[in-house]
């Protein structure tokens, strides 16, 4: 162990690394995220002690030295290690990298230099920020602190200690002869000058010059304070104040000397400027680059002679950074030599504003295109209002926050068709159009107007990325002759328009190859193909969802790494965050787990990447935001480019997230023609847009799979995308960030969990604890890496966490044993107290954790690592700190979000959620927002007071309430997740607002809620609760099957099923009882063909106060989740409605509900829900009273006047289900007691018919042209008007065997072509339509074990974008419309 004691007193205890020894020096900090090898052989850190704010460093360990270019060093900066010591967070124990010859600790070992880790480098560079750079001395355990004098480094002429002693030239055949200066020259210098063909002569500090020996004059950096250098001042002053110099080029300290030869005076900064991402503006252009620098002194601009001007400021701290003779070539600044500056004239782009902007959304959410869009679209909105721009906004989607009043001027409810936008166009008349903000949905509409002329016909311009870019980046044979033109490589791949064309390409490129779908999102019709016969099927189904396949080399295996580029009209450009999968190439990014920023990427390759992703976006044309994918060979420095995209994607949703940075915000605001460097950046409020984010903590993004809710769908994870939404955690390493994720992905999960067994080689959506039982099981990280190719650096990570939960087990039989330390890096290493606490409860592993003050601190997202003082209300716990970076005072209101998009729990809770807290804010209330889903509105920190991105836990949410002591915590906003900690919360005197949590568990308990129906004398279908299978049988046998199991506390229907024999029962009963382990599991009758109400309500202290009444189209059976909704209801009696009424006032007061609560009946009581549900946002926006603003208002105490029923204002709205079948390759489409819809779209009209059409038109549904496929089950006599409705229409009718027979004999009959089967038909797309019911008793989808003509029918259907319809009453509803 060891102390960083600095000048004043204060102290920071850490872990000694690398030599063992005691130095002094000035502590300075640096805020590059990759180069630590380059930053300690930088000269200028000479007698420094350096703190680099990234915590994790040492990942890519120390290459072997080896001559590069020019006989300089390939990987350093000089020949030996210049800083003191080096402070950081963490150090890696086992770097990976195909450069490493050795690891950090045992470099600096070797070089005499110490090393301190542990540290909470943050609260050390606020230090530094506050009070200056201070001198400070490293002791280490056992030196007294006396023999280790503070050394001012200061006071002495650093730079003669670092200057070479005797000339040296380099590039001896160069043209131009350069003389540098050597004040502590990196070798990176000396190799720009050479590259570009100079013969460089570098010469000692005090050299004479002559200006007769050079055709340029170049003066380095170096360390300390300039005005020791009279020798240098006095020999350049020689050669530049004369008539007629030879031109003059200084950097850093350089520029520092030049200054002072000329007669100006510099001074000592407050802690310099340090890191790879300074901006400068150049004057003239207003341009603006980002530059690395080192120097702790500046130019004073005021005391420049005359002649004399400011060439370069900095955006950030307004200092000088580069001066110019107004007339001679003599000039200096502070950017690197790897700038290479083009000084152009002003761009003159003029724009016009334009004054009506019309904003296409992404509609209903679908697996690939989730609710990333809303946040991105919100934010548009948002920054297209502050410019006082008119919004309209076409999006069918209801449940968005983008679609509520008072965010767009107008919303069109609309679908997103060529049609319907054209329409919109012409009624509106917009003057400008944002293609970008709506995912590929709106993209795809963008390009159809420009192509038939829209857009050009009623003048409306495209805003940012022309749409010539986006088909640039659309069209792969058009992408890969634009990167052929910049030299750059896309991994060797052909376009084909038929099936002969693909095989002929993969024969071309050699198997393996990889198929995609052009024009596709979320690797639609996508995968892998080792021969021919897998390509032939591949390319087939591909074909129906696109006219063009692309056949790719395979790089399986290799790393996949991302980047978020930002660009203006003026050509600035940055790179706002990178990220890494931790899934090699071969798995798409959206299946993968991310971390941000790259963790195994050295100096070289980061910056290798980023260069050519500003090359790339410059060439394309992009304005705004887009992102890169690059392949990278794990073994050298090969990489191709696999795609760019030229909209906002799920990425920068993640990446906006995971910075602080606005990336939506920026976009919209750079194509409304604003210069990048004039926007400021919103975290730190005084520093400029224009630059990259340093992070200061490790981002993990873990998606979520519901593949459990399907029938025969595929596990295997692949190149098209399955995952239904996404988490993302913050720690201060990697391991508290991947177990935190890991937790919030599943809240049953209790981290890296090495109980749950699938299997290793094929990726599943279970593989990430496959790795946690292999580790456990003794697997070496070599052997995992040939079996999985995730790199090893990452595997080490994780056998961390293996290991040390073999210690804590060791402690299982007694946790008071349990050393202080041993839980501390459990705490650290991101276990939760649950994870710890094998043996004992969570609630003993919490006293102990409190009574040895293991707290967790807060710390803030700042986009800047601290480097500049940030008003930030983005926040996140970690263990690994010893300070919070903010107080707790005010009283704020805590409301917890929906956590993590799953099926069943969307963008519909997040919109109840944001509702809340605008409405609390308008109340005048302070709130705090805790939710970690990074797809979200409620994630955008300027939606409350305080946002806490982290764990929706009954351990977190405790954490957060006894640091910031609310007036009270909101639970009924968030769906399921929050209701299910409402007990533990309440058992701890948590205060909870609304409804108490013990009526909350009534009515979540199966058990207790159908026990207090029968108390009050309400309906519901016979029940009992499960104890044992002999009683099970008994009840069935009594109230007859079919019998459904409903666990308790489960959303959309998890683990519900119908059972229609013993065997069903014994089978779901054990499902059941394993998803609700700790609540009664209870069994009803479940009643067929009954009509299913859901409504929605608001009371307060049990008074109803509002009632919104929706009916299903579907009958009872399928899940509303899943079900047709239509409100106000049209087939509802006065008898029925005041029963229905009846029965809400009876439950609303038997539960004393305050706030929202949702009841389904069958005019029996099905099931009740004490929070918000899916169908708030559609009933408050169709019905035009807004639930959750009254429900918040309720809850916190005003008095309210009731609304009573909501009838609406005349018009009819109807919500159907969005489903992503043609995603999950090989699921069965049928609906059933259990959720499978992905999202849903609501529209309006002045009937039902009308506005059920505009809605199935917004999921993407054709109307059909002619012919229809009929196969109808048990449902025959029943739909006999339906069919001579079609026929009357003029559609020809086919028929599958049954419903032919049946046809015979009451019809005309329908065509059956004895020839040809259904498939083959399918196949040819000969139908327009195919309506196939399933027999009558499968709502409980039941899994027969052999595959029925009815499966492969809807299958294929589904599998050729057959618009397919599998519910009687929507068949009857589909042909009233006609």
């Amino acid at each position: 162990m060891a102390t960083l004691i600095l000048e004043d007193g204060t102290t920071f205890k850490g872990r000694l690394f690398g030599a063992s020894a005691s130095v002094s020096g000035e502590v300075v900090f640096q805020t590059g995220m990759v180069g630590y090898p380059e930053a300690l052989t930088d000269p200028s850190y000479t007698c420094q002690i350096l703190t680099l704010t990234y915590p994790l460093q040492g990942n890519y360990g120390i290459p072997q030295d080896e001559e590069g270019d020019f006989g300089l060093s390939k990987w350093f900066e000089s020949s030996k290690i210049h800083a003191a010591a080096l402070i950081v967070g963490e150090v890696s124990q086992n770097p990976s990298h195909w450069s490493s010859a050795m690891s950090l600790h045992q470099w600096l070992k070797e070089q005499g230099i110490p090393g301190l880790e542990g540290v909470d480098t943050r609260r050390l560079t606020k230090k530094i920020r506050e009070k200056g750079t201070m001198l400070g001395k490293l002791v280490v355990d056992g030196t007294p602190e006396a023999n280790v004098p503070f050394d001012n480094p200061d006071q002495r002429n650093l730079v003669k200690e670092v200057s070479m002693k005797e000339p040296r030239v380099f590039n001896p055949s160069g043209a131009v002869r350069i003389t540098a200066v050597d004040c502590g020259i990196k070798y990176n210098q000396i190799r720009c000058l050479c590259q570009r063909g100079a013969c460089v002569t570098v010469v000692p500090w005090d050299h004479p010059l002559d200006s007769t020996d050079f055709d340029g004059l170049f003066i380095s950096n170096g360390p300390g304070d300039p005005q020791f250098c009279t020798a240098t001042i006095d020999n350049v002053r020689k050669v530049v104040c004369v008539d007629n110099p030879k031109p003059v080029f200084g950097i850093c300290l350089g520029n520092q000397l030049l200054s002072l030869a000329i007669g100006a005076k510099t001074y000592k900064m407050k802690y310099g400027n340090r890191g790879h991402n300074q901006p400068c503006i150049h004057k003239g252009t207003d341009r603006c680059f980002i530059t690395s620098q080192n120097h702790g002194f500046a130019v004073d601009p005021l005391t420049l002679p005359q002649g004399w001007d400011v060439l370069f400021t900095n955006a950030n701290d307004q200092t000088s950074e580069g001066i110019v003779h107004n007339t001679k070539h003599l000039f200096r600044y502070h950017l690197p030599m790897g700038t290479h500056a083009f000084f152009g004239d002003k761009l003159s782009q003029e724009f016009v504003r334009p004054r009506k902007v019309l904003i296409l959304g992404s509609g209903g959410l679908s697996i690939g295109q989730a609710g990333e869009f809303d946040y991105s679209g919100s934010q548009a909105i948002k920054a297209l209002k502050e410019e006082n721009i008119q919004t309209v906004l076409i999006n069918p989607n209801i449940a968005t926050v983008q679609t509520s009043k008072g965010l767009a001027d107008k919303v069109y409810f609309l679908p997103l068709t060529l049609e319907y936008v054209t329409q919109v166009i012409k009624n509106e008349r917009p003057d400008g159009v944002l293609l970008t903000f709506g995912g590929q949905t709106a993209l795809n509409c963008g390009v159809q107007l420009t192509k038939k002329g829209v857009l050009k016909k009623y003048a409306v311009r495209v805003l940012g990325t022309p749409v010539a870019s986006i088909e640039m980046t659309e069209d792969r044979k058009i992408f890969v002759e634009k990167m052929e033109e910049i030299n750059e490589h896309v991994a060797p791949s052909e376009a084909a328009v038929s099936v002969e064309q693909a095989v002929a390409a993969a024969e071309r490129i050699g198997y393996p190859v990889l198929v995609r779908s052009a024009f596709a999102l979320g690797g639609l019709g996508s995968g892998f193909a080792n021969n021919r016969e897998e390509l032939t099927s591949l390319v087939t189904s591909a074909f129906a969802h696109t006219s063009q396949v692309l056949v790719d080399k395979s790089l399986k295996g290799w790393k996949e790494i991302e980047y978020e580029v930002v660009r203006d009209a003026y050509d600035n450009c940055i790179t706002v965050c990178n990220m890494e999968n931790i899934d090699p190439l071969g798995i798409h990014t959206g299946e993968s787990i991310v971390v941000a920023p790259s963790q195994t990427l050295n100096d070289y390759e980061y910056n290798m990447l980023r260069n050519t992703a500003i090359k790339v976006i410059r060439h394309l044309g992009i304005v705004g935001e887009c992102n890169i994918q690059y392949a990278l060979n794990p073994e050298s420095e090969q990489y191709y480019i696999i795609e760019v995209n030229a909209r906002l994607s799920r990425s920068s949703a993640l990446a906006s997230k995971a910075t602080g940075y606005p990336l939506a915000y920026v976009a919209a605001k750079l194509g409304l023609g604003i210069p990048l460097p004039v926007l400021k950046n919103s975290v730190t409020n005084q520093t400029t847009a224009n630059f990259e984010p340093s992070l200061d903590y490790c981002v993990v993004k873990v998606p979520r799979w519901d593949l459990s809710k399907f029938l025969r769908v595929s596990t295997k994870i692949g190149s098209s995308m399955k995952s239904v939404g996404e988490v993302m955690a913050i720690g201060r390493s990697f391991e508290e960030a991947f177990q935190k994720a890991l937790r919030m992905v599943d809240e049953n999960c209790v981290g890296f969990d090495h109980t749950i067994k699938p299997e290793l080689q094929t990726p599943t959506d279970k593989r990430i604890f496959v790795l946690a039982a292999a580790l456990r099981a003794g697997y070496t990280v070599d052997r995992l890496y040939d079996l999985t190719k995730i790199d090893r650096w990452f595997l080490h990570k994780m056998k961390n966490i293996t290991d040390h939960e073999k210690v804590l087990e060791s402690y299982n039989q007694d946790e008071s044993a349990m050393p202080l330390e041993v839980m501390r890096k459990a705490k650290q290493l991101g276990f939760s107290d649950k994870q710890i606490a094998l043996a004992v409860t969570e609630l003993a592993v919490r006293k102990l954790r409190r009574d040895w003050s293991i707290l967790p601190v807060v710390k803030q997202i700042d986009t800047v690592a601290a480097e500049w003082p940030a008003h930030t209300n983005y926040l996140y716990l970690t263990y690994n700190g010893t300070e919070s970076d903010l107080g707790f005072g005010d009283p704020h209101v805590i409301v917890i979000g929906s956590g993590v998009y799953r099926i069943g729990s969307s963008v519909e809770f997040d919109w109840c959620a944001v509702g809340c807290i605008m409405e609390l804010r308008k109340m005048g209330y302070k709130t705090i927002m805790v939710n970690y889903n990074p797809e979200t509105v409620s994630t955008d920190y300027d939606m409350c007071d305080r946002l806490y991105f982290d764990e929706i836990s009954f351990e977190v949410v405790m954490d957060i309430y006894e640091m910031e002591n609310p007036e009270g915590v909101i639970l009924s906003m968030g769906g399921q997740l929050p209701n299910n900690i409402a007990m533990s919360l309440h058992r701890q005197q948590c205060r909870i607002l609304g409804t108490s949590p013990e009526f909350i568990d009534s009515a979540e308990n199966r058990f207790k809620f159908s026990r207090m129906l029968d108390t009050i004398d309400i309906g519901k279908p016979p029940w009992s609760l499960w104890l044992n299978l002999c009683l099970k049988f008994t009840f069935c046998e009594t109230a007859g099957y079919p019998c459904l199991v409903r666990p308790s506390y489960v959303l959309s229907g998890a683990a519900m099923n119908v059972a229609y024999t013993d065997s069903d029962l014994e089978k779901y009963l054990s499902s059941a009882v394993a998803v609700s382990k700790e609540y009664p599991v209870v069994i009803s009758k479940f009643i067929q063909e009954a009509k299913e109400i859901d409504v929605d309500a608001v009371a307060c202290d049990g008074v109803v106060m509002a009632i919104a009444v929706s009916e299903h189209v579907e009958n009872a059976g399928v899940h509303s989740g899943d079900a047709t909704l239509v409100t106000p209801p049209q087939d509802i009696n006065q008898k029925t409605m005041e029963r229905i009424k009846m029965i809400v006032h009876a439950i609303g007061q038997e539960l004393q509900v305050t706030g929202p609560f949702n009841l389904q009946l069958i005019l029996k009581v099905i099931e009740c829900n004490v929070r918000v549900s899916r169908s708030f946002p559609f009933v408050s926006k169709t019905l035009r009273v807004d639930l959750v603003a009254l429900a918040t208002r309720v809850i916190m105490g005003e008095k309210m006047e009731p609304v009573g029923l909501m009838k609406g204002v005349g018009i009819v709205g109807v919500k159907v289900p969005q489903f992503s079948f043609s995603r999950l390759a090989g699921a069965d489409v049928v609906l059933g007691v259990e959720m499978t819809s992905t999202g849903e779209v609501a529209c309006f009209g002045e009937n039902r018919y009308e506005a059920y059409l505009k809605a199935m038109l917004s999921t993407g549904f054709k109307i059909p042209k002619k012919n229809i496929l009929l196969s109808i089950g048990s449902y025959k006599s029943e739909l006999l008007p339906t069919v001579q409705a079609l026929e009357s229409l003029g559609y020809d009718l086919y028929a599958s065997l049954g419903t032919y027979d049946w046809a015979l004999l009451n019809s005309d009959c329908p065509n059956k072509d004895k020839q040809r089967n259904i498939l083959e038909y399918l196949e040819d797309h000969h139908f327009d339509m195919v309506i196939n019911l399933s027999m009558r008793n499968s709502g409980g989808r039941r899994l027969s074990s052999f595959v029925t003509k009815g499966y492969r029918t809807r299958r294929m259907a589904i599998d050729y974008s057959v618009p397919l319809i599998i519910d009687i009453k929507c068949t009857k509803l589909f042909v009233q419309v006609g």
